[in-house]
């Protein structure tokens, strides 16, 4: 799922956050390029285990959003005060480190597959050259900042393509490919295949994923509901304001809930479409999603179901998805490079003022792209970058999960404390997901 960009969220809406603003902005690489796989490799055995994913994590996005708001803290530095091994930070914070790399990787994976459509459509400029386009326009956008034009473009074309699978599911039922009731069924019912990798893959990008369940809280924290909520009240002022600060507070936290859960029921439609598409066309035609034909594989699910005169449709809205997904992550990966940095205590990330952060930011808008870029040129194969991208993502998420568990137990300040049924929901998902990433690391091993 992409989160919107800094500079987004302005005036009223902006008040109300990243949730029903980028609802329908909501597919980025994973459902468009890992869900599709998945569904073509497995067919519909798993759909169950991708709605599951997407209705998990939510809770845990909502209560890092809370402790975030609380403590007016940022995701990594509250990783930071978790128990265990340190060494100069956190052991979570390493291991967040190396998912961060898989995420560069992904990202590189992500502009391979801008260049490959800009081919497709009829562009005939070299390959290098779309690679060099995107990049840095990617950066020149990033570092202007003045990109709102193309946000309200790229957010309208991927609600419309977005809209566009639901419609091809639901056109699949005049084709060869039609979904029968026995299929649906054999969709919900668990089952647990020879193969998990692509889906616990799968279970880590899609929806919120652990990258979205990391940087949600500074979208949060800057623009969003921490901001309406303001610092809690310190010092002498604590038992004079501490009462109207909470009663806020628990306001806008309740709206925070409310939006997550509709833009999680949004997203999980959206995930389900795409993984039909794949389970229904590319798995009964035996075309796998693979690394020399991307885009071939993923337009052929909407020329099966709606002709091909959706040809053009899907690669114009492929590519608004792939680019503002490179540009959002990107985003998000400076504040969160500039944020480790200084906890690292490394100099150039040491920023004392918001100036000096904002420059930070957007020295990190440069570099970002140009690793990501490099990856994609000394490995060009766009699925396997992901797929490694997707794979740290669900290796981080029984952390993450962890951690909400913990926060909500041992850091949040009483008055902020959810209801026992909420707190019941969160231990269970929690649980689920933990569950999820011991299977694959006990599959990895050759334990089970």
């Amino acid at each position: 799922m992409a989160v919107a960009p800094p500079g987004t969220f302005t005036g009223r809406l902006g008040q109300l956050g990243p949730g029903l603003i980028i609802s329908a902005a909501i597919v980025g690489s994973g459902e468009l390029i890992v869900i599709p796989k998945l569904g073509a490799t497995m067919g519909f055995t798993l759909l169950w285990f991708v709605v599951l994913g997407c209705v998990l994590k939510v809770f845990v996005q909502v209560e890092l959003a809370r402790h975030a708001i609380a403590h007016q803290e940022t995701t990594l530095a509250s990783l930071d005060t978790l128990p265990g091994p340190r060494w100069r930070v956190s052991w979570v914070l390493w291991a967040w480190l190396l998912m961060y790399c898989g995420t560069v990787l992904q990202i590189g994976g992500i502009i391979g597959g801008i260049t490959m459509i800009c081919g497709m459509l009829g562009l005939s400029w070299p390959p290098w050259v779309w690679l060099v386009l995107t990049t840095l326009s990617g950066i020149l956008l990033l570092v202007s900042g003045r990109y709102g034009p193309v946000e309200r473009y790229a957010t309208a074309m991927v609600a419309i393509f977005t809209l566009s699978a639901m419609v091809a599911v639901v056109a699949l039922q005049w084709t060869e490919f039609h979904v029968t009731a026995a299929q649906w069924r054999e969709g919900f019912t668990p089952h647990v295949p020879g193969s998990f990798t692509v889906a616990f893959a799968a279970f880590g990008v899609t929806g919120v994923g652990a990258s979205e369940l990391i940087y949600y809280p500074y979208w949060c924290l800057e623009k969003g509901y921490g901001r309406s909520v303001g610092p809690p009240p310190e010092g002498g002022a604590w038992s004079a304001q501490r009462p109207a600060w909470t009663a806020r507070a628990l306001g806008w936290l309740g709206v925070m809930r409310l939006d997550a859960f509709v833009s999680m029921i949004i997203y999980t439609f959206a995930t389900i479409a795409f993984y039909v598409l794949g389970a229904a066309i590319l798995h009964k035609t035996a075309r796998d999603v693979s690394d020399n034909d991307l885009i071939g594989r993923l337009a052929d699910m909407y020329l099966r179901s709606l002709g091909e005169w959706s040809y053009v449709l899907f690669l114009v809205g492929a590519l608004t998805v792939l680019y503002s997904t490179f540009f959002v992550a990107t985003a998000s990966n400076a504040r969160l490079l500039v944020d480790v940095g200084g906890l690292l205590g490394v100099p150039a990330a040491s920023v004392p003022t918001a100036e000096a952060r904002r420059k930070a930011v957007q020295v990190a808008c440069v570099l970002l792209p140009l690793a990501s870029a490099t990856a994609f040129v000394v490995w060009p194969q766009p699925v396997t970058l992901v797929l490694i991208g997707a794979m740290g993502q669900a290796v981080m998420l029984p952390l993450l999960a962890g951690a909400a568990v913990y926060f909500r137990h041992r850091r949040l300040p009483a008055d902020l404390a959810p209801s026992y049924a909420w707190t019941v929901a969160l231990w269970v998902s929690a649980a689920l997901i933990a569950l999820v990433g011991v299977y694959q690391f006990l599959r990895t091993v050759g334990a089970v």
